[in-house]
């Protein structure tokens, strides 16, 4: 319950006197203007297939080794400092941002084509009771607002949870999550164009579980709209 009261008070009241990331009063925005330093937009080059940036404006490395199963990606953040800290404070009881964010994806998602309909990843119930709340839920409403993309809600649900993922290779992050998601509104899904938003790409394990679901379910095409992802780095060999 401790995570749903601290949602509700910080859905309920105003949460715009003080910086999101450093505390300090603003009263006029949410980002004092030392903290907005921080954050870097993705708005320069980025690949073409799953919007990481990279350093040049062609298909990354790793879309040309293994293409994603979703159609075009899109990110609005650079995941690291500002956008990192925000982030976790999304998953963290702070509900709130998620009007920030959709803010930002509302116009990242105008470089894609017309969806028919939005759908999130999913959380085990398990999971939401003890969060209060699926973070890619609201960022999918608030979105959907911005939008006037409908929202599918539990078109994909999640059927058991999964082990922390944070140290685990894409590999490893893909034997995770297999048996972990099913369509449950296939119907609704089939011959569609659907927008999947989630708030970090970061291996794009989780993406490519979830649209595998969707386009067996019969899915025309899937796209991504995340908040944030990580930059694509070549690995340095020896």
């Amino acid at each position: 319950m401790k995570g749903l009261g601290k949602f509700l008070s910080e859905t309920l009241f105003p949460n715009n006197f003080t910086c999101d990331i450093c505390g300090i009063e603003t009263f006029e925005t949410n980002i004092c203007d030392e903290c907005l330093k921080t954050i870097e937009f993705n708005n320069k080059t980025t690949c073409p297939v799953c919007g990481r940036k990279t350093v040049r404006a062609e298909i990354c490395y790793e879309c040309k080794a293994r293409a994603p199963l979703f159609k075009k990606g899109v990110s609005a953040l650079i995941y690291r400092d500002g956008a990192a800290v925000l982030i976790k404070k999304f998953k963290n009881g702070n509900g709130y941002l998620k009007e920030y964010f959709a803010d930002l994806l509302a116009e990242k998602v105008k470089q894609l084509p017309l969806a028919d309909c939005i759908v999130y990843v999913p959380m085990t119930e398990k999971a939401v009771i003890k969060r209060g709340y699926n973070q890619g839920e609201l960022l999918a409403k608030s979105l959907s607002v911005r939008s006037s993309i409908p929202v599918l809600k539990n078109a994909v649900v999640k059927v058991k949870d999964t082990s922390e993922q944070k140290s685990l290779s894409q590999k490893e992050r893909l034997k995770n999550l297999k048996g972990c998601f099913s369509v449950k509104k296939r119907n609704e899904v089939n011959d569609k164009n659907i927008l999947l938003v989630d708030d970090v790409l970061t291996t794009g394990a989780t993406a490519e579980t979830v649209c595998r679901k969707l386009l067996k379910a019969g899915a025309a095409h899937v796209y991504l709209a995340t908040v944030a992802s990580v930059e694509f780095k070549l690995e340095k060999k020896d």
